[in-house]
């Protein structure tokens, strides 16, 4: 059992007229619009600063689990939070010739962790935590350029000339975190920056996907179904795969990952130069328009099919960076969800790393003294990332092995064949394994543990006795 940072010490803060901590939230993707949810719920001021003029959630869709399930049910959404997605209980794989492979079935998922999967298009999805935050707290078209930190607070600048002063910066921007490159400046210049923190995020996939239009049941079979068909096709000799998944509002999405051969980044001038283009996104829908896709009916369905029924605003390229930072956070500034650690989406772990950020975040953040001073606040990330690791250091982990099952190569076809004949005590330990952790906020009513497996020792949840 982990225990809670002995230098972290939490303050019953009986005094009601002190100053509780001002919280500048930079991003409104999961983890921002989370963590905004989760101080709604607070007296804690915030404000959350989105660098988009409008928000448009790239990609189309994502899983979350019964790991997630207790922190919705004590903000009191989780039946609207369910009622916007598709139960998920089982993953297929098939070859070209749209023959199954295998199934890996998610078994009794309510009886052993008191939930179960749901598939969310990310629209959605996104739609809904909007929903959870007020929307003067939500400050549109606001691209920081710079941050600036002292013992008395910390500032951002943004493009438009505007600043904004509070006492805890949250990076919640994304993998290339603006927050959290202007806190590697200053760490770097005070030598305080370990050297692999410093070098860019890498990438070996490339992926484009989208979401289709609302389609008709009776041409699209799958989408009549109680649960989110959820399949997935390996190339037959191609460095290639593909994913569809169907959602409760009779929309596909799809998505089909590229496998690069060779690790690159961002900074790497030849392949941007060569691969993201403006047509870049149009160019790989071209080449994947054959692929072929299981409809569940009759119907030949293929990739450009899906592609021809997508708006073109819901089809989107980006790069798969995969990467967990030992820098979460320096002085009044700390980093959340993809801004700190990037995992390949093929384990359907990134949302729900990013939720789990901001639940524990929230908890250190909630135990402050009034009047919290900059070093009360550092000892407080400290605890929120000591706590935030070893799980996030697991997830990335797995996400690396599900990353390898869809490729071509040796590996990935042994991981395959022993996943194919996976006994079934096995699958339920991983099952375990990947859904224990379901952390809480420790200053609203706790959540009855109602499955079979309990959940894991949660150190923030101790501050209910120690504030």
């Amino acid at each position: 059992m982990m225990d809670i940072n002995p230098a972290f010490t939490p303050a019953n803060n009986n005094n009601t007229n002190a100053r509780l901590p001002k919280v500048l939230i930079a991003g409104a993707g999961v983890g921002g619009l989370t963590l905004g949810a989760i101080l709604q719920k607070s007296d804690i001021p915030y404000e959350i600063f989105e660098r988009a003029p409008e928000i448009k959630p790239l990609g189309s869709g994502l899983i979350l689990s019964a790991n997630v399930a207790p922190l919705f049910k004590q903000l009191g959404i989780y039946d609207d939070l369910v009622a916007e997605g598709k139960p998920n209980n089982e993953f297929q794989v098939f070859n070209e010739q749209r023959q199954l492979q295998y199934t890996m079935e998610f078994r009794d998922q309510t009886e052993q962790f008191g939930a179960q999967n749901h598939y969310y298009s990310r629209p959605a999805f996104y739609d809904f935590l909007f929903r959870q935050v007020p929307k003067d707290r939500v400050h549109l078209g606001k691209k920081i350029i710079s941050t600036q930190q002292d013992k008395d607070g910390v500032l951002i600048r943004c493009s438009d000339g505007t600043e904004y002063k509070g006492d805890i910066l949250v990076g919640a921007d994304g993998a290339y975190s603006a927050v959290r490159q202007s806190l590697y400046k200053e760490l770097k210049e005070t030598n305080r920056l370990p050297d692999t923190d410093a070098l860019p995020l890498p990438f070996s996939t490339v992926r484009v996907g989208g979401l289709t239009r609302p389609l008709d049941v009776t041409e699209f079979p799958d989408l009549a179904k109680e649960t989110c068909q959820f399949i997935q096709v390996v190339g037959d000799g191609k460095p290639y795969s593909w994913v569809t998944q169907t959602t409760i509002q009779g929309r596909i999405s799809f998505g089909v990952v590229r496998y690069l051969g060779e690790e690159l980044s961002k900074d790497d001038n030849t392949f941007l130069n060569e691969e993201w283009g403006p047509e870049a996104a149009e160019a790989m829908c071209d080449e994947v328009r054959d692929f072929p896709v299981v409809s569940g009916g009759d119907k030949v369905l293929t990739i450009g099919d899906l592609i021809d029924l997508t708006p073109k605003e819901y089809i989107s390229k980006v790069m798969l960076e995969e990467k967990v930072f030992q820098t979460w956070f320096g002085g009044r500034t700390v980093l959340l969800g993809d801004a700190c650690h990037k995992f390949s989406p093929a384990g359907g772990a990134g949302a729900s790393n990013a939720i789990h950020d901001a639940v524990v975040l929230a908890n250190y953040i909630h135990a402050l003294p009034n009047n919290a001073t900059a070093e009360d606040i550092e000892k407080s990330f400290q605890a929120y990332q000591d706590e935030r690791m070893p799980w996030v250091l697991d997830a990335f982990g797995n996400s690396k092995i599900f990353k390898t099952m869809t490729t071509r190569t040796i590996a990935g076809a042994l991981l395959r064949a022993f996943t194919r004949n996976m006994p079934e005590w096995l699958q339920r330990k991983n099952a375990i394994r990947m859904t224990i952790n379901r952390p809480q906020l420790y200053w609203l009513p706790q959540i009855e543990d109602t499955g079979s497996v309990k959940a894991a020792p949660q150190p923030s949840l101790s501050l209910r006795t120690s504030s």
